[in-house]
């Protein structure tokens, strides 16, 4: 009967090679799997991953056109209290304060 191994500890396996450095032929034999399985699992686990970053470069980009609209919003509310700012300058010098 063929081991069943959660999405977790086949990570585990995995990082146990990619970032703890052991030989592939050390883990598989530890774990009792067939190396051409380990290579499988690696190669879901960085397509997964190119996954995972699509999906975060996409919400950024929906966040940017959200942030483009704000600031575009802001900019106008800019130009209006800029132009209402001198119809007030003006109007203070013409009657000289007398308002």
């Amino acid at each position: 009967m063929r081991k069943r191994y959660t999405p977790e500890k086949k990570v585990a396996i995995l990082r146990e090679h990619l970032k703890n450095k052991v030989p592939i032929s050390e883990v598989c034999k530890k774990y009792g799997i067939n190396p051409n399985l380990f290579y499988k699992w690696e190669k879901q686990f960085f397509e997964g991953g190119i996954e995972v970053f699509a999906q975060v470069h996409k919400k950024k980009q929906g966040t940017t056109a959200k942030e483009n609209r704000l600031q575009e919003k802001i900019l106008n509310l800019q130009e209006v209290i800029s132009e209402l700012t001198h119809e007030n300058i003006i109007l203070k010098k013409k009657y000289n304060g007398e308002i």
